[in-house]
């Protein structure tokens, strides 16, 4: 009996989301913001090659599923280092020692 491929695929995926949910929610909140700065770093590797399979095609092709694929990938990526920028400043914000009001 042979496994099809696709359920084989699917049930990896769906392995790893499970992992990935309790790697990322048992990190510390030490940890947190070194871990953030590593994701942006790879996020704007991703934006390089995205930029590069965005502008592969020439202009007499057309939108190709490259360009189509490339331009999706700018998008994502970026939403990714803003929304970690994000949190990382946050996270920062938790450690300042706030200001006492009843003074």
């Amino acid at each position: 009996m042979e496994i099809d491929p696709f359920i084989f695929r699917l049930s990896i995926f769906i392995l790893s989301i499970f992992v990935g949910y309790y790697v990322v929610w048992s990190v510390t909140p030490s940890l947190h913001t070194p871990l953030m700065s590593v994701t942006n770093a790879i996020s704007s590797v991703i934006i390089v090659g995205a930029i590069i399979a965005a502008l592969a095609t020439t202009a007499e092709e057309g939108l190709s599923s490259s360009s189509i694929f490339g331009y999706l990938a700018i998008i994502l990526a970026a939403v990714n280092i803003f929304g970690g920028f994000l949190v990382t400043q946050r996270m920062l914000q938790m450690y300042k020692k706030k200001k006492d009001k009843k003074k």
